[in-house]
């Protein structure tokens, strides 16, 4: 069974590309970062925990070390080990994906050479804002799933690229950029990583390194064609999946190659925290007396001047980019589904017009400048 579509009911059929999980360890006094790239929807079903303990069991890595992110593709199997609530297949395939983490961050920590760390950002419009607005037949404005391309997005492609010293031949790198991977939709029943998966593949068969992809902070993003039912090649169409991972992987090249200035011999630190935030209710879209907080889980982390912020929901793009804005560090790269899988986290103004997101989110108005509030003060710490 395939997750990210309610209406998909059916068991996947085939694969189209291989799905990976990809890690980059890093250490430095003593001191590690082991930064996780899963090709999955996300960590739900409670499955967040478990994959972590195996992790953190197998590796040695303490808590805060370890930023577990999940793409965020649409054509990813469902992570679930209760059989009750899902499919035999899909539970013995995260059992074996929960074995396959643990060993993952294990060889990668196993494998650590001297490296120096270079940093960039570039630019792609591959995503588009989502929240388009519409007129009924009543001549009310509702907020539905589509694309709204006057509102401006987080086009920034963060690269950070490691390299040999003293060889200018690269050793590995990642990449983030903030859009769902949901090019393709619920009629889709092909396993594929969409957007990000694919870019990745894209840049290592290009560059030859392994090089892990993360979303940015993109809950109210998709990709410029979304939800589309299969990988259409009828007269020499090129698939809209390929034509946007291609354009996004071409941009990660184009930047790694710019990157010219590494850096070597600096500090590591990191931090994790779960915060309660407001909260409310799903279906509705305001809080009332008798909800409770929903605990989000905050991952930091800084080497030298770059910084990392994980966030374990689905953040909308605004406060992302308030993130970046805000931190004291010169490079932030702010990763979403990582460590946890909260849902969707609107903006403040967001909730007066409706919509998907605010209709499932599990936080109400006010959440978002907690989060940044919170984020902030885990951000100035690290610097100190």
């Amino acid at each position: 069974m395939m997750f990210g579509y309610a209406s998909r009911t059916n068991l996947s059929t085939g694969v189209h590309d291989p799905l990976s999980a990809r890690a980059m360890a890093l250490e430095q006094d003593g001191k590690r970062l082991v930064l996780m790239s899963v090709e999955l929807c996300g960590f739900y079903n409670g499955t967040a925990e478990p994959f972590r303990e195996s992790i953190l069991k197998r590796s040695g890595l303490e808590p805060a070390e370890l930023f577990m992110c999940a793409i965020h593709t649409h054509s990813a199997p469902t992570p679930i080990f209760d059989l009750s609530k899902g499919h035999s297949n899909n539970v013995e395939y995260t059992r074996d994906l929960q074995d396959k983490l643990g060993d993952l961050a294990r060889q990668a920590l196993d494998r650590m050479v001297p490296l120096q760390i270079g940093v960039g950002s570039g630019a792609s419009p591959v995503g588009a804002n989502r929240r388009e607005a519409v007129r009924d037949s009543a001549g009310k404005t509702n907020i539905v799933l589509g694309r709204n391309a006057s509102v401006l997005t987080d086009r920034e492609v963060q690269v950070l690229k490691l390299t040999r010293p003293g060889d200018s031949k690269m050793a590995g790198m990642l990449f983030a950029y903030a859009t769902h991977s949901t090019s393709l939709g619920p009629r889709n029943h092909l396993i594929s990583g969409d957007i990000h998966g694919l870019a990745a593949q894209f840049v290592e068969k290009y560059l030859g390194i392994i090089a892990p992809g993360f979303a940015g902070a993109s809950g109210n993003i998709d990709p410029w064609y979304r939800v589309l039912p299969e990988f259409n090649t009828t007269n020499g169409w090129i698939p809209e999946p390929m034509l946007l991972s291609t354009l996004l992987g071409e941009e990660v090249v184009h930047v790694v190659n710019r990157i010219q200035k590494p850096i070597t011999n600096t500090v590591i630190k990191t931090a994790i925290k779960t915060v309660d935030l407001p909260g409310k209710t799903r279906g509705q879209t305001e809080a009332s007396s008798t909800n409770t907080p929903t605990p989000l889980v905050i991952s930091v982390a800084c080497v030298g001047e770059i910084a990392f912020v994980g966030l374990g929901g689905e953040v909308f793009t605004e406060i992302g980019q308030a993130i970046k804005k805000g931190s004291p560090f010169p490079y932030t790269f702010v990763l979403t589904h990582c460590n946890g899988a909260a849902g969707y986290l609107p903006t403040g103004i967001s909730y007066p017009e409706g919509g998907y997101e605010v209709q499932n989110s599990p936080f109400a108005p006010g959440a978002n400048e907690r989060l940044a509030e919170e984020v902030s003060r885990m951000l100035r710490a690290l610097r100190e």
